[in-house]
């Protein structure tokens, strides 16, 4: 759906930076054939700009769409996560329906009763009503160095990557160090401060974990 591709861009940096069409396959899951496909839609409709061999960026149209829909969701999912208890690699589905069911008279009520949440539970930022939100880390995992010490600030929503994570008990807030690289797209290998576990983490998990 047109939607995802927005919001997708949206949270990988795409209202200041170029996203590539691999970058949003990978979090998609989707053919590339089919990001070229809906990228050209996007461009069609004054919702994106593609720069070849560069990327997409969403225009300041796109832009609003996207933090409406990224709002709605978000919201949803605070809900879903804080009040009613869902793990948060189930939430996305139902937060997907609600999204698009919702009158902006429920949303209104819905943040009102969340108190106002800046961030959803997997870390992503929650635009007000009037499109207003600061800017989220867009350094990921896989670029932070050998030695570096970094703080995990969010997640791609995404099922199957949010499960393992779970697994691996890596949480938002997380203090890391970064011990090695291993070559060929090979893991990461990190160190949990808090807790001294050293853990790998794969090549592709590295480029959806979000840290500052």
């Amino acid at each position: 759906m047109k939607e995802d591709y927005l919001k997708i861009i949206f949270e990988l940096g795409g209202t200041q930076a170029k996203i590539s069409n691999k970058q949003i396959s990978l979090s998609l899951n989707v053919a590339a054939g089919s990001v070229t496909e809906m990228v050209g839609k996007l461009v069609k409709d004054g919702l994106a700009e593609h720069t070849p061999y560069a990327g997409i960026s969403l225009t300041s149209e796109g832009i609003k769409i996207a933090e409406n829909l990224v709002r709605r969701h978000r919201l949803w999912e605070s809900f879903l996560v804080f009040k009613l208890g869902y793990k948060l690699q189930d939430v996305h589905a139902d937060a997907e329906v609600l999204e698009h069911a919702t009158s902006e008279r429920l949303m209104d009520h819905l943040d009102d009763f969340l108190g106002h949440p800046s961030h959803c539970p997997h870390g992503g930022v929650i635009p007000t009503k009037d499109g207003d939100y600061k800017e989220d880390s867009h350094q990921v995992l896989a670029d932070a160095e050998d030695g570096q010490s970094v703080i995990v600030d969010r997640f791609i929503d995404n099922h199957d990557l949010l499960t393992y994570l779970d697994d691996i008990e890596l949480n938002i807030g997380d203090r890391l160090k970064i011990i090695s690289h291993a070559p060929f797209e090979g893991p990461i290998k990190i160190l949990i401060e808090e807790t001294g576990q050293e853990t790998n983490v794969s090549f592709k998990a590295a480029h959806y974990i979000f840290v500052k």
